[in-house]
């Protein structure tokens, strides 16, 4: 087997789609041994900052000498990146090696109507667990897919979890409030578990908190029980920060990740870490958790990809991250005549997403759409076309367009759905490298 044939079998899961409940993915993990129960788990949800958070713990923790799975979605560069150990990839032969395994049990289940059409996402997640469970990691950190209650990474058995923060996505499975979001994400939520929360607003904050009660498991908010302070941007790229908490102060922290947001996932993160610390009995030093921090790197999220011309890619791929990303632009990036090349999948909101992105000052937003059934139809957004808004129908010739009459007092944005990005980020490695275009 080769590793597109393997990949393209995962793939073909997904015309069955999203059909939350855990009962598929339980059934696939019994007939292979349980290894979620064999695993030590950190399980991360939110509407948006997961996967940063994830990055920044997993290098606090490699700092700290351990060996760390990660399972996130979607992939940016490669689809191995997703079940990941230290950063590194899947090997193209262990992905195959599993395909081997799991594509006759799938099948195998498939007979049985209870159990029918195991899904892409369940498959991946059984298939993360079990090559945690033979690499032997300390820890695997594990990203929740869509919503936390019925999302399929809930058959972990985790001695942490966190949430990241709250906002309108997916409200079509989540639900149309906050609060009804809120209590999706907190399904995550174990018996006598400690749960880290980021920024998350207060009705929100409240179910968490209900839901942490009712399962006896000890919360530590932002805010509350552990605060960061947010100084100045970092000389070259990044943030500095102040962080404390009840074992005391550290300041100077920086991040190799612009925007706000990106002090607040660190936060969380190393408020995880040295909850986890605490837990396995681990010295944690305040050198280390600088070091990690920065070396933490996410790509497509505010990542800096070329200095001349200067080219940001940040995958705000819903209103919430939207909010982020116009604050960060607004502070960061004053007097710069900002080109934003913006395409989303046509689940988002996306006209609020162009009205909040209206907002940066100097602002021009090339409109486009690429190759995804699920990518807006730019045909629906025709009448919103004005002075700071065009329609680009090939986003490869509006990439060429921009690129070509920039100066130095612009700057190039890339950003929406992280589909969007990773296809964007592949081409412009391939014009030249990083950093230089």
């Amino acid at each position: 087997m080769k590793i597109e044939e393997a990949i393209t079998w995962i793939h073909s899961r997904l015309p069955f789609g999203s059909r939350p409940g855990l009962d598929r993915v339980e059934a696939l993990l019994e007939v292979v041994g349980h290894p979620e129960r064999q695993v030590k788990t950190i399980h991360i949800a939110g509407t948006n900052g997961k996967g940063s958070t994830v990055t920044y713990l997993r290098c606090l923790l490699e700092e700290a000498g351990l060996t760390v799975g990660t399972f996130t979605s979607p992939y940016i560069e490669s689809f191995n990146e997703r079940i990941s150990i230290n950063g590194q990839k899947i090997p193209d032969k262990e992905l195959i090696k599993l395909v081997q395994k799991y594509q006759p049990l799938v099948e195998q289940l498939d007979q049985f109507e209870a159990v029918a059409g195991i899904t892409e996402f369940e498959t991946l997640t059984a298939m993360a667990f079990d090559y945690f469970l033979c690499q032997k990691v300390d820890v695997a950190i594990i990203e929740v897919g869509l919503g936390g209650l019925l999302d399929s990474t809930n058959v972990a058995v985790p001695m942490l979890t966190g949430i990241t923060t709250i906002g309108l996505d997916h409200t079509d499975i989540l639900g149309d409030t906050i609060e009804e979001i809120a209590a999706q994400k907190a399904g995550i939520i174990k018996r006598g578990v400690p749960v880290v929360t980021g920024n998350i607003e207060t009705p929100a904050l409240e179910v968490i908190k209900k839901q942490a009660k009712l399962k006896n498991a000890p919360i530590y908010s932002l805010k509350e029980n552990y605060m960061i302070t947010y100084q100045r941007p970092a000389d070259k790229w990044g943030e500095v920060f102040t962080f404390h908490n009840e074992t005391g102060k550290m300041t100077h922290l920086s991040t190799a990740m612009i925007g706000q947001h990106q002090v607040e996932n660190a936060g969380m993160a190393i408020e995880l870490y040295q909850i986890y610390c605490k837990i396995e009995e681990l010295p944690f030093r305040e050198k280390d958790i600088k070091k990690a921090l920065k070396k933490a790197q996410w790509p497509g999220r505010m990542e800096k990809i070329s200095e001349e011309p200067l080219v940001i890619l940040d995958g705000a791929h819903n209103t919430h991250a939207v909010k982020r990303l116009v604050q960060n632009l607004k502070k960061e990036f004053q007097g710069y005549q900002i080109n934003l090349l913006f395409s989303a999948l046509k689940t988002k909101d996306v006209e609020s997403m162009l009205s909040q992105l209206k907002e940066v000052p100097n602002v021009h937003i090339y409109l486009t759409t690429f190759e995804s059934p699920k990518a807006i139809d730019l045909s629906s957004f025709t009448d919103l076309v004005d002075e700071n808004l065009s329609i680009v129908s090939l986003w490869q010739f509006g990439l060429a367009e921009i690129l070509e009459k920039m100066t130095d007092e612009d700057v190039l944005v890339v950003t929406g759905s992280l589909y969007f990005i990773s296809e964007v980020r592949t081409l412009l490695l391939q014009l030249g490298g990083k950093h230089e275009l």
